[in-house]
């Protein structure tokens, strides 16, 4: 899959097309509005509003009027005006630095899920989106909509809450350390006390109303309990 990177921020730019080469995904990058308007052939595009020439908004504007391709923009700015401008003149997603490839990838593959269930979008592409909901037992996990359900039970989390579930369902049964956890679900340069990850699960562990499905390996980690049969 071929994506549109467009930051002019090489440190942030390089380190984050190498995340995503290392996911498969083959990246272009750009540093100029002008450019990033200028290129052709993406199936994604990845769009800073910083730019040095043209308002990033701007910029998303300009390319939704002339193309469907899906457009997730990655800003420093954070703030909800930002955002609803950033959705209203066509991206589909709006993420806010700093964040994980790990969870720009998730974002990508929840778009891909959902284009690939609109009307007139190809068998082909279809097949190649295997999951759009993630069932483990009775536990339904979707991150295009942040929902969760057990059984007929919809289960309201925390933003935190749903991102240490969903890193934990990514792999059921695997142990994920303390400290990769901190570094996926909060900030690679986390200093708090790491006591709020046990906060978390506890809370995560008392919504789920069974503390079985999340397993302490203690002094190392946390793992969500596997499907049965698996």
């Amino acid at each position: 899959m071929k994506i549109l990177l467009v930051e002019d921020d090489d440190s942030i730019a390089e380190p984050l097309a190498k995340g995503l080469e290392r996911e498969g995904y083959s990246v272009n990058r750009v540093a100029t509005g002008r450019d990033a308007l200028a290129a052709t052939g993406s199936e994604l595009i990845l769009l800073d509003l910083g730019l040095p020439d043209i308002d990033g908004l701007d910029v998303c504007r300009r390319l939704r009027s002339s193309s469907d391709v899906p457009i997730i923009v990655v800003s420093a700015r954070g703030e909800e005006i930002d955002r609803v401008l950033g959705l209203e003149l066509g991206a589909d997603d709006y993420l806010v630095k700093p964040f994980s490839v790990r969870e720009l990838v998730a974002r990508i593959r929840a778009i891909l899920r959902r284009t690939a269930n609109e009307p007139g979008t190809s068998s082909s592409t279809s097949a190649s989106i295997d999951e759009s909901v993630q069932r483990i037992d009775d536990l339904e996990l979707d991150r295009r909509t942040h929902r969760v359900r057990l059984g007929e039970l919809d289960i309201d989390l925390t933003p935190k809450e749903f991102a240490l579930l969903a890193l934990l369902a990514e792999d059921p049964g695997a142990l994920r350390t303390r400290a990769e956890i901190l570094d996926q679900v909060w900030d690679p340069n986390w200093y708090g006390p790491t006591k709020t990850l046990d906060v978390h699960v506890a809370s995560l562990r008392k919504k789920l109303g069974d503390p079985s499905w999340i397993e302490t390996v203690r002094g190392v980690g946390f793992r969500l309990r596997a499907a049965e049969g698996s």
